[in-house]
């Protein structure tokens, strides 16, 4: 049996490190808009949608998406809202434990999707306050396009003190 441990850390790793100290509308905006760049200098057609406290910040979908990456990102971002971790590291978990999402949680897999795409936004004090999903690729890919941007976001905010 395969072993994930050293993959769920890193995972776990990513999202004690990427929180923000605020995160308001602008953010969103700015980080979509880091996104959809990553995806159009690597030629991927993404859907991404950024949340916060429920409220639709930012959504923009590429040529090639249609409807079906909206009811992909609604079914992630229930997986994420319901175990407040991102979506690929319930989906590694379940696959650690030989399961999915539905049988362990008792969750309608028409409404969630324990696959990678949607990222939690944390507010250090604050929690978990909203989502960035991103839709149109591979799991781990979706993740990773997440991530990458958060890292460059978070090291300018760092850079400049705002975020």
């Amino acid at each position: 049996m395969e072993d994930y441990s050293e993959r769920l850390a890193e995972l776990l790793r990513q999202e004690r490190e990427l929180q923000f100290t605020n995160f308001s509308n602008n953010t969103a905006i700015k980080l979509g808009q880091m996104i959809l760049s990553k995806a159009f200098d690597v030629g991927k057609q993404i859907t991404v949608d950024i949340r916060k406290n429920g409220m639709s910040l930012f959504h923009a979908k590429m040529n090639e998406n249609g409807l079906g990456h909206d009811r992909w990102i609604t079914r992630k971002m229930n997986v994420a809202h319901h175990f407040e971790h991102s979506s690929y590291y319930i989906h590694v978990l379940m696959k650690s434990w030989n399961t999915t999402v539905q049988d362990n949680a008792f969750v309608d897999p028409m409404e969630y999707a324990a696959e990678g795409g949607c990222f939690p936004i944390f507010v250090k004090g604050a929690g978990m306050i909203g989502t960035i999903t991103v839709s149109g690729l591979e799991g781990h890919e979706d993740h990773e396009m997440v991530v990458a941007s958060l890292e460059k976001l978070l090291k300018e905010a760092d850079t400049f003190n705002e975020t």
